[in-house]
């Protein structure tokens, strides 16, 4: 959220903003990802910054926080440590995001892996990485709990989600 980092990648910030407003006034679905690097997009008021603006377009446009990971040509500066995701999740959610996930590092990201109804709270997908554990929405798109509507493009018959013995789903259409 700051412009000289998106400079010194070769971006512009405002482009990136306004495409993000566009096309969630348009009607497209958009999720955010959020690669957060120790150092360069980290801070506490950069990411409340982000979950601001995101909140002010929609609260329920998910946001994944991921974690960097030093390769190949990038090298440097360290890996993103989970408890800067976890700090960067939970700011998601107090700036009012319904759907905050923290990612790529399976296992050490807490309850921020799964899909969470937004009013009771109850895990609707539960994950472990990219493997899908539990599945509980309807096929009218809600919570199979408290039947609150849950923001997304679900599969019209959940009893057709199978999970193919990797815990991956089938495709939708």
């Amino acid at each position: 959220m700051q412009e000289k980092n998106y400079r010194q990648l070769g971006g512009v910030l405002k482009n990136v903003l306004d495409t993000i407003q566009k096309a969630h006034a348009i009607g497209l679905w958009v999720e955010i990802v959020t690669l957060v690097v120790p150092g360069f997009n980290d801070s506490t008021e950069e990411l409340w910054d982000t979950a601001r603006f995101l909140a002010g377009v929609s609260r329920d446009i998910p946001w994944h926080v991921t974690a960097f990971h030093k390769d190949y040509k990038m090298t440097e500066p360290d890996n993103t440590p989970a408890r800067t995701l976890l700090r960067a999740a939970e700011i998601g959610r107090e700036a009012g995001l319904n759907y905050v996930y923290a990612g790529n590092i399976p296992g050490r990201v807490e309850e921020y892996e799964s899909t969470h109804c937004p009013k009771c709270s109850r895990a609707l997908i539960k994950r472990m990485g990219y493997v899908i554990l539990e599945y509980h929405i309807s096929a009218q798109g809600t919570c199979s709990h408290c039947g609150a509507s849950i923001a997304g493009l679900w599969h019209t018959d959940p009893k057709k989600v199978h999970l193919n013995g990797l815990g991956m789903p089938l495709p939708m259409f």
